[in-house]
């Protein structure tokens, strides 16, 4: 079994104490960041399966521009949110980028493990979900699509694409003929069931901006991938 590459970044020592022992024990690779500054330049050329991340870090960078960089740089990886001070603002502030769990200390060792693992089945759910069953080849518009090769070609140029991303523009080419909700959005690209409407929106938003800006010529203007307000997203091949 391969070990999980985990990052945890928290400027309290006993606490990064705490989970690197607590997942240690449960197999993953572990690596610490005491504060926002250390994890930024960790993140810089280091991707992790998973993050473990407290909001309320001391100095100039704080828990939100971590989770921003992960967004960003490795849209990927898991995080979970640890924190002592939670609140709604800063809950649904984490949400908006995307993050899988929001747990508050203080919590016991089987509590921490029971979180990662759900985290992990979800995104193992993910990376192995199909999205239809049919040809592995095809071709909508200007997309030519072969999932064989997890790659996608937009008229003379390939697609550098995440495996999320991937997910989610073969997804909308093959059911270019309807809206598709945020909730069923998420269950193909994540793995799993929203709460609500609200947590779907706000998690699918980040995953279409970024398909957005590698398939449209203006991604402030898309003519490809469309939403459909009140109702969710479409795409447009013949644009």
């Amino acid at each position: 079994m391969e070990k999980i590459h985990t990052l945890i970044v928290d400027d309290e020592p006993g606490v990064r104490f705490f989970v690197e022992e607590t997942l240690h024990r449960s197999g993953h690779d572990i690596m610490t960041a005491k504060s926002g500054e250390e994890a930024l330049d960790i993140l810089r050329n280091t991707p992790f399966d998973l993050v473990v991340l407290d909001l309320k870090l001391g100095g100039k960078v704080d828990g939100i521009k971590v989770l921003e960089a992960i967004r960003w740089r490795w849209p990927d990886t898991s995080v979970i949110i640890l924190t002592a001070h939670g609140s709604l603002d800063t809950a649904l502030q984490a949400i908006d980028h995307g993050i899988e769990k929001y747990v508050q200390k203080p919590l016991s060792p089987q509590e921490l493990r029971l979180v990662v693992e759900e985290v992990l089945a979800v995104k193992a759910a993910g990376g192995t979900r199909k999205t239809d069953e049919g040809n592995q080849s095809f071709q909508k518009g200007p997309f030519e699509v072969d999932e064989g090769l997890h790659r996608v070609i937009m008229g003379d140029q390939k697609l550098n694409l995440t495996p999320s991303e991937f997910t989610l523009i073969v997804h909308l080419l093959r059911n270019d003929d309807r809206v598709i909700t945020p909730e069923e959005l998420v269950d193909v690209v994540r793995g799993y069931q929203p709460d609500d409407v609200i947590e779907a929106r706000q998690i699918i938003k980040w995953y279409i901006h970024r398909l957005r800006q590698k398939v449209e010529q203006n991604s402030s203007h898309p003519k490809f991938i469309l939403n459909v307000r009140g109702v969710g997203y479409r795409i447009k091949p013949e644009a």
